[in-house]
């Protein structure tokens, strides 16, 4: 006979990990629609938008901005690249450093997509009052805050375990 499955404590509609990750999994399938036409990646949207907002960046800038890990900026900077759409520059006073840079197309792009942005926003807050949007902006902004805050120990205890 079956065991009866215990109820979880943190149902997915409650959790909101679950409910941010579903919603993130749908402006990236829209984003992703939209882009294509232009032959681009989505992953290459975090990065194109850094880059329209300062460009010259470097790799572990655009990591930062983007929130992932170097080797996949890496990855993804070269493949940018492949298609013409950044250049990766010495840096003039620290040649240990690379600054990427915008192409004429890359720079270009900006007036083609950037409207994609707003208008899948547009989608996403359709119904919702402006305050509401705010005030969802404020709370993901102070849990991103308290989950940073709650890792970066960790992230010290580990080096200095790994340092003995």
């Amino acid at each position: 006979m079956p065991r009866a499955r215990k109820r979880s404590a943190l149902p997915p509609a409650k959790s909101l990990g679950q409910q941010v990750r579903r919603c993130h999994l749908r402006f990236d399938r829209m984003l992703t629609a939209r882009l294509v036409a232009h032959d681009l990646n989505s992953g290459y949207w975090y990065y194109l938008r850094a880059l329209w907002t300062q460009d010259g960046q470097t790799q572990g800038e655009l990591s930062k901005v983007a929130h992932v890990a170097d080797n996949t900026t890496t990855a993804m900077i070269n493949s940018m690249i492949k298609q013409g759409l950044v250049q990766r520059v010495r840096d003039p006073e620290d040649g240990r450093r690379a600054r990427i840079y915008l192409t004429d197309r890359g720079r270009a792009l900006e007036a083609e997509l950037l409207h994609y942005g707003i208008e899948i926003n547009a989608i996403a807050t359709r119904g919702i009052a402006r305050q509401e949007v705010q005030t969802c902006l404020s709370v993901l902004a102070r849990a991103a805050a308290n989950l940073q805050r709650a890792f970066e120990p960790r992230r010290a205890t580990d080096k200095r375990q790994r340092g003995k």
